[in-house]
């Protein structure tokens, strides 16, 4: 076996065991040319394309890690659409994704290793010299311990690790003394005081300079923490311990280790996604091999590798047997409950999910590791990159995706593993997508809605760490390196650990912990240790067979409007659209509705009429299904008339020099406040909270209180943020919508729902602003720092505002008009209301959408939709953006209302948004009449 550790053969008690795990491909990574010839058509690549291709991958991580040196160096990572770095603090929070940022040039030091495996050696020298003058693990910062083990602790040990190779070949690194390793060492010791716990399981976050239970460290009381955040440690902490002869960061490791082994749920043999770290008890009883999991069962298999203990391989091989009886359901890996593993706990998959195949293919499990790779690749063809999640039927669940290099880890496993091409091909869309989707002029930028193309403004460090690491050594030939890459194992975030760590400083007793084994068939562990002769029995086509069948399943389980077709799983024909999906600003649900002879007609009253014709449907199936689809909408109608509904409210800009002209249309609150109750509403001046999403303890509260608080949506249900602004001391809030662009003028208004549970708690009022009204406020600030706002059911009459703010800018105005007090009755009364951002409502005008706060703008409401079939109005959906729903992570679903207008009322709120330039530019010439009336009263 090419480049592999000796087997037992035979089997042995439990399948075939390892003696010594000396290389990375000792787990089914076997030598491409002595597996598999090309596949006959295949079209095997040239020697020539390869070395074009990885010269290409060369070329974009030069524009990615050059834009972060030039423009973000020495932030934590490059923001590559504002072309600036971003450090925390600095920009607005995006909650638990910040917890990776710490101050320390995370990018620099994630990316150290890859600069050697792209034989950069000149600018590792430099990037470690950088990291050693610069880099300070000292600062008074909550990190998560997950994210800070496997980015920093393993991007020092990784640099370590390359950096003592490339001096024993003598031409590099001959000044280097252990540097980074003793800032490894340095971290390791601030990382201990998380685990400083009953369990031995971490604290999810630590302070870099207090640690966990220090006045100072704000952390530490928190009670859950995912699986992979406690058992994602092991290889960064060994090799620590190896490395340094300091036992103790191995012995904390394996301490975890041991604790969630000992919880897991031993009927089914799964573990959870989150466990209470003081009690060991299982919060969220799912079990899957996507976030919160995933490297915990990476980490097992690879520790048996990196440390020669069996009891590791023990309990992965244990796992890997409930895993492939519940979890698997080929091609799709479906999340189940521990106790009840034979039922499914959710119909959609996430991205992190994407390393399985590669883990199996280390397993030596190639099958399953074919099917459903292939599965993620063609939902790849259809978006152009994996999303963030995606349901059983290959639709967009979370439109995200952050430049995830898991795909591109297990397609490289793939082609070490079998040799075929085709899996060059795949890398080579891989580089085309990036190229034409991602690429910026300030790097690469995370993909917002892989439906859309839109881009957010981040590239995270794991993007330099992975992604092209793993796309460069996939076109590489051995000549093409500078070291032998089997030499190493690949932690999670594919940082560089050598293997004669093995052997060296063994201060821990490697005896069989493993209590309570389940004896298994034996039949699980035949592909433990793979050979040559029986991986592909005489058959250069076994992979291209094993992927054929999959080649259509995405189409075939994600029907584009034409006819009705028989769902993947085998569950049946489907209807090709339901009611609760349609939105009537999709073209792909039009085409479909005219399948099902459908007519949409737009009224002038804002409503829009669904009609049905049976026959002008495509064919009697279609018609079926269009028959069905107007019962459901009749039902839905039906239900959504019985739901609470509020009228609009407004948010009126009533500071200098606005003086109550800004009228903005605001979203309702099914908690806190009824302003309808409250005629005359909440005033006060508004601040920006910390953090902006508002789902967390408020860490400004001196900021907030007594004030109106700013906050974003997304990532948490809106009642929990109103309670954490109540708490700081908040007389008011206010929702901006995250959806970039969003606006009442394109979209109805959002009734923001409560979480299901008691608000009464809630006595402060909620208003929801869409992202453009929203920047109008942010805008204000921006130019004017203190900005009064007043939040009412309806616009309040300027005279009145006047009348409150008299006494109040008596002396602002006295300086800005020499001295000459305004009349503020009169004046309001003379002037036009000029610039005005929208009309005062009518009451009882509403169009509502309730919405939880986890969840982004997805489908809005229309004013209504009509049924004729049935002479009954039910609503539709109607969206200003995207044609599908994107959430981000969690597990809230929507909560989503759509009323119905009455067709003799009118609606007044389509004043158009201007921007602040414009409105300011408008009211120069009222004001100067304004002041002019003042004098000329006076």
């Amino acid at each position: 076996m090419s480049g592999a550790a000796s087997c037992q053969e035979g089997g042995g008690e439990r399948g075939p065991r390892w003696r010594r795990p000396w290389k990375l491909l000792a787990l089914g990574l076997l030598s491409a040319s002595s597996v598999l010839a090309a596949a006959p058509g295949a079209g095997a690549m040239s020697k020539e394309e390869k070395r074009q291709l990885g010269n290409q991958v060369l070329e974009m991580f030069d524009h990615a890690y050059s834009n972060y040196m030039e423009h973000a160096y020495p932030a934590d990572e490059l923001m590559p659409l504002t072309c600036r770095g971003r450090v925390r603090g600095q920009e607005p929070s995006r909650g638990d994704v910040d917890d990776a940022l710490g101050k320390f040039s995370l990018t620099l030091i994630d990316t150290l290793d890859t600069l050697v495996v792209l034989n950069k050696t000149k600018e590792f020298e430099e990037a470690v010299r950088k990291v050693i003058k610069d880099v300070n693990l000292d600062n008074d910062i909550v990190v998560s311990v997950f994210e800070t083990n496997i980015r920093v602790l393993g991007g020092l040990l990784g640099g370590h690790s390359v950096a003592i190779m490339l001096k024993e070949k003598g031409e590099y690194m001959q000044w280097y003394n252990g540097e980074l390793l003793h800032m490894a060492k340095e971290l390791g010791y601030k990382l201990l005081p998380a685990f400083n716990t009953t369990s031995g399981l971490p604290y999810p976050r630590v302070n870099l300079k207090f640690g966990v239970r220090h006045p100072e460290a704000r952390t530490g009381t928190e009670t859950d923490t995912c699986t992979a955040c406690a058992g994602t440690l092991i290889l960064e902490f060994a090799a620590l311990s190896r490395f340094t002869g300091t036992a103790i960061f191995e012995e904390y490791a394996r301490k975890a280790l041991d604790f969630i082994w000992e919880k897991r749920q031993r009927s089914s043999n799964l573990v959870g996604v989150t466990i209470n770290i003081h009690t060991g008890d299982w919060v969220r009883k799912d079990s899957g091999v996507g976030a919160g999991i995933d490297s915990y069962y990476e980490y097992l298999l690879k520790a048996y590798v990196l440390l020669g203990d069996d009891s590791f391989l023990e309990r992965f091989n244990t796992h890997y047997d409930a895993i492939m009886r519940y979890i698997s359901q080929p091609p799709l890996l479906l999340d189940v409950h521990i106790h009840k593993p034979m039922l499914n706990a959710r119909t959609w998959m996430d991205s992190l999910l994407a390393f399985f195949p590669g883990l199996q293919v280390l397993k030596g499990d190639i099958r399953p590791a074919i099917e459903t790779h292939e599965m993620l690749y063609q939902v790849i063809k259809k978006h152009n990159f994996l999303p963030e999640a995606f349901t059983t039927d290959f639709r967009v669940h979370w439109a995200q995706h952050p430049l995830r290099p898991e795909f591109a880890e297990s397609t490289y496993f793939l082609y070490k593993a079998t040799g075929d091409p085709y899996y060059l091909e795949v890398g080579k869309t891989l580089i085309e997508n990036l190229n034409k989707y991602a690429r910026v002029p300030c790097g690469f930028a995370a993909m917002k809605d892989v439906r859309t193309g839109s881009h957010e403004d981040r590239m995270d460090s794991f993007f330099l760490a992975e992604m092209f690491k793993y796309l460069y050594l996939l076109f590489a030939d051995k000549e093409d390196m500078i070291f032998d890459i089997e030499d190493y194992i690949f932690t999670t975030e594919a940082h560089l650990l050598p293997l004669w760590l093995s052997t060296a400083n063994q201060t821990i007793s490697k005896k069989n912990t493993t209590t309570e084994y389940t004896e298994l068939d034996d039949s699980n562990f035949d592909w433990t240790c793979p050979n040559t002769q029986i991986l592909f029995p005489n058959d250069p086509m076994f992979a291209q067979s094993i992927r054929e069948p999959l080649k259509n399943v995405v189409d075939k389980s994600c029907p584009r409007g034409v006819s009705r077709v028989e769902d993947s799983l085998g569950s049946g024909p489907k209807p090709p659209l339901r009611a609760r999906d349609f939105m009537a600003s999709n073209p792909e649900h039009l085409e479909i509705l005219k399948k099902m002879g459908v007519s949409l007609i737009h009224l002038k009253d804002g409503r829009v009429q669904l009609v049905q014709h049976a026959v002008q449907a495509a064919s009697s199936l279609d018609a079926e299904d269009g028959l069905r689809f107007m019962q459901e909408m009749i039902e839905l109608s039906s239900q959504q008339q019985k739901e609470q509904q509020l009228p609009p409210r407004a948010v009126q800009i009533v500071s200098h020099p606005f003086f109550g002209r800004v009228v903005l249309t605001a979203g309702p609150a099914q908690f806190g406040m009824d302003l309808s109750k409250h005629k005359a509403g909440t005033r006060g001046f508004v601040a920006t909270i910390k953090p902006y999403n508002g789902c967390s303890e408020i860490t400004n509260p001196e900021a907030v209180k007594e004030k109106i608080a700013l906050m974003q949506r997304g990532q948490c249900m809106f009642a929990e943020k109103a309670r954490n602004i109540q708490k700081a001391g908040a007389i008011g809030g206010i929702v901006i919508d995250d959806n970039e662009g969003s606006s009442s003028d394109t979209a109805p208004l959002f009734q923001m729902a409560g979480d299901g549970k008691n608000t009464d708690d809630i006595t402060i009022p909620m208003l929801f602003l869409f992202n453009k009204e929203g920047n109008i406020i942010l805008d204000a600030i921006r130019e004017y720092e203190a900005v009064e706002v007043l939040l009412s059911d309806k616009a309040k009459d300027r005279a009145t505002i006047f009348k409150d703010l008299e006494v109040e800018n008596m002396d602002q105005k006295l300086s800005e008009n020499d001295s000459h007090k305004p009349n503020s009755e009169e004046a309001a009364s003379a002037s036009q209301d000029v610039g005005t951002v929208s009309e005062e409502p009518e009451e009882g005008e509403s169009s509502d959408v309730t919405d939880s706060d986890s969840l982004s703008p997805a489908d809005t409401a229309s004013d209504s939709v009509s049924v004729s079939n049935q002479d009954s109005s039910v609503p539709g959906r109607q969206e200003a953006g995207a044609p599908e729903p994107a959430c981000p992570p969690g597990d809230s679903q929507p909560q989503e209302q759509q009323t119905e207008t009455e067709p003799n009322s009118k609606v007044n709120w389509d004043s158009k948004v201007q921007p602040m330039e414009s409105i300011l530019a408008d009211w120069n010439e009222d004001i100067e009449a304004f002041e002019m009336m003042e004098k000329d009263e006076l």
